[in-house]
C-alpha cells in the first residue's frame, strides 16, 4: 500500500518518517492520554458525584470539605497511603469541578485566586507524595496542604458572595 499526500504524490524521505511517527506513535499516545484520567482515577468521578451541589461553585465548596476530612484521616491513619490515594482522586475531582462554574464567576478576581490556589495545592501534593515515607516531611506537607484547602474554601466563598 502506498501512502499519498494531499497533492497525489507519494510520501518520500522525511515526510514518510513523520507520517509514520505521527500515525503509530503520537496519535495513539494522545488518544490514550486524553482518557487516562478516567481509567487511572476512576474514584474522581465518584467524588465529584458525592460532592454535587446546587451549582458548580457549591460542588467545589463541598469538595474542599471532603479534602479537609481526608487530610485529617491521612494524618491519623496507620495506612496513610490509602488517605493519600483519596486525596489524589479528590484533587482530580476538584480539577474537573473548575469547569462547572458560570462565565460571570470565572471573571471575578476571587476565582482567579482560587485557580492559583488549586495549582499551589497540586504542587504541595506532589511534594507530599514524593516524601510520603518520611513522617516529619509528610506531616509538614499535610499542614501546608490543609492551609491551602482552607484558603481555597475562603476564595470560593468570596466568589459565591
Amino acid at each position: 500500500m502506498t501512502k499519498v499526500n494531499g497533492k497525489g504524490q507519494k510520501l518520500k524521505g522525511p515526510g514518510r518518517f513523520y507520517f509514520f511517527t505521527f500515525t503509530f506513535t503520537l496519535l495513539p499516545l494522545a488518544l490514550a492520554l486524553s482518557a487516562c484520567g478516567h481509567f487511572v482515577h476512576p474514584k474522581a468521578s465518584e467524588y465529584l458525584e458525592q460532592a454535587q451541589g446546587s451549582s458548580g461553585l457549591e460542588t467545589m465548596i463541598n469538595l474542599t470539605g471532603m479534602l479537609e476530612r481526608s487530610v485529617i484521616a491521612t494524618r491519623e491513619a496507620d495506612n496513610f497511603q490509602a488517605g493519600l490515594d483519596d486525596l489524589h482522586d479528590q484533587l482530580h475531582a476538584l480539577k474537573k469541578s473548575f469547569c462547572l462554574v458560570t462565565e460571570a464567576q470565572v471573571r471575578t478576581p476571587a476565582y482567579a485566586k482560587a485557580v492559583t490556589i488549586r495549582q499551589e495545592m497540586r504542587t504541595v501534593f506532589h511534594r507530599l507524595w514524593k516524601y510520603r515515607s518520611d513522617p516529619a516531611l509528610r506531616g509538614s506537607h499535610l499542614d501546608l496542604f490543609a492551609k491551602r484547602v482552607q484558603e481555597l474554601r475562603d476564595a470560593l466563598q468570596a466568589v459565591k458572595g
